[in-house]
């Protein structure tokens, strides 16, 4: 006969009893604390950030950007550097082996005499910028689209990246097209089913200038929060380019309309240049993180493209401007006084609160040396000269777009480093 139980036995039995539940809920506890913990933290480092922890879980959470293949130099800045002579690699293509140049960019076939302006290449400070690789731009492209969104820079900027990738696609696989009354252009390469396209929008917000074709108005006027205007026809889109800056430049301030073109009595606000341009940007911003997918998609901004209209502010002569420059500025130092440093400045305000990751292509600063790259007075003429005109081809030297090929492929290096080493 076995002896009875004493009281302490018979709760060390209970303890035994109630050991596997305790062992389940801690190994459940283990288990989620392992499979979850870092979302815990992200939450609890959104609320308030814990002193001496490095910032490093946001990030990790996000993943790496779409498209990205690898990553750029530490340290290095790719925008921040020289121009190199290069006579081995540039140009990067022939004029006349792109049939997709507007004519108002086709400087040789315009009598452009030199060619020096097409042997330059940008050398970043400290690293080099990855080769231009159009089988893997292509490849990447597959499937998908790619648009170019703003006024005639970026549409300069658009058929640049068409002639740095056409050759690979067979004459009967491509074409070009308009639609929307010309507002839209689209490059279609039928093998990779992708589209390289731009879209007329210089204000990106809906504008008295928004026609493609007729839509040089001296009193600008803009419509506040309108970008779905345009936007809609953004939709879809896997990689989006936006540039916006020459078409704000009318003066010290800026129209900005409240209500609707349509309205018989209209109500127009005069605002800085500055705060209209800072409403434009915000706009662009929302649309982004609203209607792209940052998992599967990138959205790019260009910064300003300098003009040279103003000789004295690289120490020429009065009345002289980009007409008949062939070497670019050497001052590096040098910031033209057409670039205004506070629209600059409202760019990265308004960035640097942004919650939707825009890659900004900051190609200011090495486009200001570049006074020999402009097309001048080599393009096409839309209506026919004055013989004031023609005895002072400074008069009407366009110091605003650039000659194909030129400057512009560079940028266009750049989105490449950008879109795959960011």
């Amino acid at each position: 006969m076995k002896p009875p139980l004493s009281s302490s036995s018979s709760a060390v039995l209970r303890k035994a009893r109630l050991s596997p539940y305790l062992f389940t809920l801690l190994a459940f506890i283990v288990f989620v604390s392992i499979l979850y913990g870092e979302d815990f933290m992200c939450i609890l480092g959104q609320l308030e950030p814990i002193p001496g922890r490095a910032m490093s879980k946001p990030v990790k959470r996000r993943g790496k950007l779409a498209f990205a293949i690898g990553k750029g130099e530490e340290g290095c800045d790719i925008f921040s550097g020289r121009w190199v002579r290069d006579e081995l690699t540039r140009p990067l293509y022939e004029e006349s082996e792109c049939p997709y140049i507007q004519p108002q960019l086709t400087c040789q076939e315009h009598g452009r005499p030199d060619k020096d302006y097409q042997k330059w290449r940008w050398q970043p400070h400290g690293c080099d910028l990855p080769s231009f690789n159009a089988t893997l731009m292509l490849e990447t492209l597959r499937g998908k689209r790619m648009m170019f969104v703003g006024d005639s820079l970026n549409r300069g900027q658009f058929v640049s990246m068409i002639c740095l990738l056409h050759k690979l696609i067979p004459d009967d696989q491509k074409s070009m097209k308009t639609h929307k009354n010309g507002s839209l252009t689209v490059f279609k390469a039928r093998d990779y089913n992708t589209s390289i396209e731009f879209y007329w929008a210089p204000f990106l917000l809906e504008s008295n200038s928004d026609n493609a074709i007729v839509h040089r108005i001296s009193d600008r006027i803009v419509r506040k929060g309108s970008i779905n205007k345009h936007g809609k026809n953004w939709k879809g889109v896997d990689i989006l380019v936006f540039n916006t800056y020459l078409w704000w430049m009318t003066g010290l301030e800026m129209k900005v309309l409240k209500g609707s073109f349509e309205d018989e009595n209209k109500e127009i606000i005069k605002v800085s240049t500055e705060e209209a341009y800072g409403m434009g940007m915000r706009s662009m911003l929302r649309w982004a993180r609203k209607n792209m997918d940052r998992k599967k998609t990138r959205v790019f901004f260009t910064s300003m493209s300098p003009t040279h209209a103003k000789g004295i502010d690289w120490g020429g002569e009065p009345g002289e401007n980009c007409y008949n420059q062939t070497t670019m500025i050497e001052d590096p130092n040098y910031w033209g006084s057409d670039s205004r440093k506070s629209v600059m400045k409202v760019i990265g305000e308004v960035f640097s609160k942004s919650k939707y990751p825009i890659t900004f292509l900051n190609i200011t600063q090495l486009s200001n040396y570049r006074k020999d790259a402009h097309t001048s007075i080599y393009k096409k003429q839309w209506n026919p000269l004055t013989p004031e005109q023609l005895a002072n081809p400074s008069s009407y030297a366009d110091c605003i777009h650039w000659c194909l090929p030129g400057l512009q492929d560079t940028w266009n290096e750049l989105l490449f480093a950008k879109l795959f080493y960011p």
